[in-house]
């Protein structure tokens, strides 16, 4: 009994072990190195978190759990802090790693406002997007 159920629990873990635990994930394809905040629903309010440093050609999971919204928000800069991408939803950043509640008035309340891409992940629990250094 107690082989039967050692074997069980090897097996349990083999098979989450193999699981696929990235459910957000930003590909840089791109020469430089960039910084990557995320912005999306938190138990129903706006929610951004910063930052991701993402070598050239290399990818990195932003979002760990299934997804449960369809619409992700990235924005990205280069080294220098200038903006690589060119959003059209306005959303908070600090200069620091951050997370921050809510996505208005970001100045007032001591935060830099960013431009964010709205991504569509057509209601998927699992979505790559590939950041290629033109604005989709």
């Amino acid at each position: 009994m107690k082989l039967t159920a050692l074997l069980g629990g090897v097996l349990l873990s083999i098979l989450t072990a193999g699981k696929a635990h990235a459910e957000f994930t930003v590909c840089n394809q791109t020469l430089d190195v960039v910084n990557l905040a995320v912005g999306q629903k938190v138990d129903d309010a706006d929610q951004t978190d910063g930052w991701w440093t993402i070598g050239a050609n290399q990818c990195v999971n932003v979002i760990r759990e299934e997804l449960t919204n369809r619409y992700i928000y990235i924005y990205a800069t280069d080294v220098f802090g200038h903006a690589i991408l060119n959003g059209s939803t306005e959303m908070c950043v600090d200069r620091r790693r951050f997370s921050i509640r809510g996505i208005d008035e970001c100045w007032q309340r001591g935060h830099i406002a960013a431009r964010f891409v709205e991504v569509d992940t057509q209601e998927q629990v699992r979505w790559t997007y590939f950041l290629t250094g033109n604005s989709p």
